[in-house]
């Protein structure tokens, strides 16, 4: 199948990048195909976000976007900033010792998920094809260029072999592919080795981010209302922080974001997560009520420092999946609009001028530079260097200064060049942590919370998880680190097995939520992510 413009995921970039070209289209009155492809079972099924939603960019879209329907209807009443101190105490923070970025007036609490699902119905008016439950398995090289994707072969046994209900991957030809997979995409991952995109750049670094989804007592909700909180549970070199955000009907949403620079190979994500629920500044909003979701993302937050070459010869990379997100707001999704925005202004263009596509579109690099996009990102570029360097504290301090008083120009500029998978010191140089076992009420278990993301896999398929050598989860990673996959994955997927013939490295693969974690911090960088069978994974209702 062959279109004008083949666009990789259905999130928030790549709906934006879809919606802004047929505008144009539209507008010049010109015939355009276009095309998305998404992994998930549904748009939306595989979004998880906090959120708090910026809606800058969804206005430049839709100026109309309340008259049209947008699901934003919980506006930001008021922001809570908490030092947590210690397991019962706290301290709240007065506005001015917080860095602006973190002040949401004007802002939403909404559901991604639904709002992907409400851009792609927009998408679809205006005449875009998207197919739910096809993975882009692949690019398409010619000549150098990328010149499409094909999709996820169907019907495989764990072998590999065909089996009756098989049914190979198309190919969907383009002259522009936009990739918008979300964070540590594996197409980007592949597109960034082959054509040297993060040349020059600080490596990219990532977080953990969790969310469930509680309804709760109707007393204790205050609609509109955003929690965030800095230290406890996390400590020493583990930075991060919690949310919690009041949406409509009565529902909190309720997570916490850790660095994945932490050196702890003994450090579960997962229980500290649990453990933050326990203190009284979320325990007084969460207790009595019921959990009804459960999810977990990776996320790209190195910033700045860290964005890639967006462009190569026929294709675009946005969003997370280059790593637009500005982490001193704690924000991705309006900065992803906009860089699908840009990627789908230039295309047209060039499409436009009579290009037949495969080019490097250095307009994008102009039009970017001379956005607000890239003068957010520029102004926020020291945020998370400066946590990682002075910490939480010094770091908080530092970041306040720089936002508050001088708009992120301060004549400094902090790096990270270490990877975050090589930051994880040896099991016996760092500290055993024994996590209380969960209640049931506020905590709960790894199984229990992923039956809560409607995770499901075809069971007779390929892995999905792909080993480079099956060996090293038991002969370096065991013994250096403890196998820390049994830890920093949030869905139980590994497990080390002692059998009679030895420690055994076990994948339950069918357990996977697609965060990602594994890919960016097995210390070995041993564990390849790919995409499974189309529609598997997590099926969020309104993450």
């Amino acid at each position: 199948m062959e279109f004008d413009v083949v666009i990789v995921g259905a999130g928030p970039s790549g709906l934006s990048s879809a919606i802004r070209l047929m505008q144009q289209a539209q507008e010049k009155d010109q015939e355009l195909m276009v095309c998305v492809v998404e992994k998930g079972s549904e748009v939306g099924a595989h979004i998880l976000s906090g959120a708090v939603f910026e809606p800058r960019s969804l206005a430049e879209l839709f100026p109309d976007y309340e008259t049209l329907g947008a699901p934003v209807h919980t506006k930001v009443s008021g922001d809570d900033i908490y030092y947590l101190t210690g397991a019962e105490k706290a301290t709240k923070l007065p506005s001015i010792a917080t860095p602006k970025t973190m002040h949401n007036d004007g802002n939403y609490i909404v559901s991604m998920g639904n709002m992907c699902r409400w851009l792609a119905e927009q998408a679809e008016a205006l005449g875009v094809e998207i197919f739910p439950g096809f993975p882009a398995q692949q690019v398409i090289y010619e000549d150098g260029k990328v010149a499409g994707v094909i999709t996820q072969d169907m019907g495989l046994d764990s072998d590999g072999n065909p089996k009756d209900s098989y049914m190979p991957g198309m190919e969907l030809r383009a002259k522009y592919t936009i990739f918008a997979e979300g964070c540590r995409g594996h197409l980007g991952k592949e597109l960034i080795a082959k054509y040297a995109l993060d040349e020059g750049k600080s490596p990219q670094h990532y977080g953990i981010g969790f969310k469930e989804i509680w309804d709760i007592d109707p007393e204790q909700h205050q609609e509109g209302l955003v929690v965030h909180s800095a230290g406890w549970p996390l400590s020493g070199d583990t930075t991060g922080g919690g949310y919690l955000y009041h949406a409509e009907n009565n529902q909190v949403f309720v997570g916490l974001i850790i660095d994945l620079n932490y050196s702890n190979p003994h450090l579960s994500p997962f229980d500290e997560f649990q453990r933050l629920k326990h203190h009284p500044v979320y325990k007084q909003y969460l207790a009595g009520g019921k959990r009804v979701s459960y999810g977990a993302r990776a996320l790209a937050k190195g910033g700045y420092n860290s964005l890639i070459k967006m462009t190569m010869p026929g294709g675009v990379m946005v969003g997370c999946d280059a790593g637009t997100i500005n982490y001193a707001k704690i924000k991705g999704n309006h900065t992803a609009m906009k860089s699908g925005i840009l990627a789908a202004e230039t295309i047209f263009e060039a499409l436009s001028g009579g290009d037949e596509g495969g080019n490097d579109l250095t307009a994008f690099a102009q039009k970017f530079e001379s956005s607000w996009l890239y003068d957010e990102l520029y102004n926020t570029r020291n945020f998370g260097p400066a946590m990682h360097k002075l910490g939480t504290l010094m770091g908080g301090a530092y970041n306040t200064l720089d936002q508050n008083f001088f708009a992120g120009k301060l004549p400094f500029n902090f790096k990270d060049e270490t990877l975050d998978h090589a930051q994880l010191k040896l099991a016996s140089e760092a500290p055993m942590i024994d996590y209380p076992k969960p209640d049931g009420e506020l905590s709960f278990d790894k199984l229990s919370s992923v039956f809560l993301s409607n995770t499901n896999h075809e069971e007779e398929q390929p892995c999905h998880l792909h080993l480079k050598d099956a060996q090293i989860p038991i002969t370096v990673n065991w013994p250096k680190y403890g196998e820390p996959a049994q830890r920093y994955c949030p869905a139980g997927v590994y497990e080390v097995e002692e059998t009679d013939e030895g420690a055994k490295f076990v994948i339950n693969s069918q357990n996977c939520v697609h965060c990602k974690t594994c890919d960016i911090k097995d210390p070995s960088q041993n564990i390849t992510w790919v995409t499974p069978e189309g529609t598997g994974g997590p099926n969020y209702p309104n993450m």
